[in-house]
C-alpha cells in the first residue's frame, strides 16, 4: 500500500478515534432508528436528561450533552422520537443547563453507547 492511501486511512481514522461527542440526528421514521425517544414533561420521569449544546466541541461522552447534526452519516446516534412514552426505548427530558444533565436511570446507558 502506498504512502498516500496509508495517509488517507490515518486521516478518516484518527479523528474518529478522539471524538468524544454524542452527535445526534433526529430521523423521519422509527425502523431508521438507533433509539426511539419520548420527551417527557418532568425531569423526574425522564431516564437521561439532556442538554441541546450550540457547538459539537461543547459534547462529551455518553452524559446527555447533544448535539444535533445536520445529516444521519455525522451522527453518533440515530434517534426518532414516538408519540407515547409506552413505544420509547429512552425516555428524556430536555434541562435549562448543561450541569444538570445526566443519567437517572443507569440501566438505560448502554442505548446511548
Amino acid at each position: 500500500m502506498s504512502l498516500q492511501k496509508w495517509t488517507f486511512l490515518l486521516a478518516l481514522i484518527v479523528p474518529s478515534i478522539f471524538c468524544e461527542a454524542q452527535q445526534i440526528f433526529s430521523v423521519d421514521y422509527a425502523s431508521q432508528a438507533d433509539v426511539k425517544v419520548f420527551v417527557v414533561e418532568h425531569a423526574s420521569q425522564a431516564d437521561l436528561l439532556v442538554f441541546k449544546i450550540d457547538y459539537a466541541s461543547q459534547a462529551k461522552g455518553n452524559e446527555g450533552l447533544w448535539f444535533f447534526v445536520d445529516y444521519a452519516s455525522q451522527a453518533d446516534k440515530k434517534i426518532f422520537f414516538v408519540d407515547y412514552a409506552s413505544q420509547a426505548d429512552l425516555r428524556i427530558h430536555f434541562v435549562a443547563y448543561a450541569s444538570q444533565v445526566g443519567w437517572e436511570e443507569k440501566s438505560k446507558q448502554h442505548l446511548m453507547y
